[in-house]
């Protein structure tokens, strides 16, 4: 079992940057891919991007390619999401996630059973 808390949210203007953090509970976060995933008022939760355990493969939504980029510091029990000229169609709830790892990323919610409880991103125009 793991616990995850994100935090780097904020209110931000169009074109600006935005570096979130999931913290890991555990030394056994090294275990778990770590997904992150986004859900606007209204919309239903939404893959953003994903890191498997190495963090030698990654994977993004088609909108984050380009502009955001996963990472993860296994000694730290980090796990980061850099984002990049953000839009205001970014403005979301976003959230870490963990599944404990395997041959396969899936990047839907239902395969993540640990969840923190998000970080508010707000991009104003």
């Amino acid at each position: 079992q793991v616990q995850l808390e994100e935090s780097g949210g904020g209110l931000v203007q169009a074109g600006e940057s935005l570096t979130l953090s999931c913290a890991g509970s555990r030394r056994t976060f090294s275990f778990y891919d770590i997904g992150w995933f986004r859900q606007a008022p209204g919309k239903s939760r939404e893959f953003v991007g994903g890191i498997m355990t190495s963090g030698k493969s990654t994977m993004y939504a088609d909108f984050a390619k380009g502009r955001f980029t996963t990472s993860r510091d296994n000694s730290q029990n980090t796990a980061y999401l850099q984002m990049t000229i953000l839009k205001p169609e970014d403005t979301a709830l976003y959230f870490c996630a963990a599944a404990l790892g395997g041959a396969d990323f899936h990047p839907h919610p239902k395969f993540f059973g640990y969840w923190g409880q998000g970080t508010q991103v707000t991009v104003s125009s």
